[in-house]
């Protein structure tokens, strides 16, 4: 038997649980950071769901997180076409979607407000949460993420790009890396017409943080 939860009971317990979801490179991280420290939230940083324990996970019932412990090596992983990527993230998502929100209860249960780069999908979000306490940051054009991915100092994204240049055919493997940001299964959000408050970012040159930050604190009324 699956046991569900009604959404009415995970809406009560996320309360105080603000939510920001959207594009890669709209800035999700550092405002979900500077929200954190200058408004005294929770920080619930990309991936919080690491902080379930992995030997608790079942190969059965959470295929796509236990990919990485099924998996022959890292150029399998780089090697999923674009159309299987999409699928094993969609997969991925769904399966993350009950242990974040599990977590995010368990975060909020102090009573502290808390903030969440999130990948709860839209669909669930409106489900669970309200409209102020959730914000959709997204990029113009879109597929950005694929041109600058690998500028970040970020060592998740270095230990990548590492792999990537392991590849029998490292130029081929970049190029298909950089494909999966560009394709999109037709079940994909929809984006621009979530229903909630969105920020478009378009300026990649210059640092218009203290802006956003500021729409975003308006928005979520802190």
């Amino acid at each position: 038997m699956k046991i569900a939860i009604s959404d009415n009971l995970i809406r009560h317990y996320l309360r105080n649980v603000y939510f920001i979801n959207g594009h890669s490179y709209a800035g999700k991280s550092t405002m979900v950071r500077l929200l954190a420290e200058r408004c005294g939230m929770v920080h619930c940083g990309e991936n919080y769901h690491d902080a379930f324990p992995r030997e608790k996970l079942d190969r059965w019932k959470q295929p796509g997180l236990c990919y990485f412990d099924t998996m022959s090596g890292w150029g399998e992983w780089l090697g999923q076409s674009p159309e299987a990527h999409a699928r094993w993230m969609a997969q991925t998502t769904e399966e993350c979607v009950e242990v974040e929100i599990l977590e995010l209860i368990h975060r909020a249960a102090g009573g502290q407000r808390v903030i969440v780069d999130t990948n709860i999908p839209p669909e669930v979000l409106h489900c669970i949460s309200d409209y102020d306490h959730v914000a959709i940051m997204l990029c113009d054009p879109p597929d950005i993420a694929a041109k600058k991915f690998f500028d970040r100092d970020d060592p998740d994204k270095q230990f990548m790009l590492s792999e990537i240049l392991k590849c029998p055919d490292p130029e081929a493997t970049l190029k298909n890396f950089n494909a999966w940001n560009t394709y999109h299964l037709p079940q994909e959000p929809d984006w621009q017409h979530t229903g909630f408050f969105t920020l478009t970012r378009t300026d990649f040159e210059n640092d218009t943080r203290e802006e956003t930050f500021a729409a975003l604190r308006k928005h979520f009324r802190l």
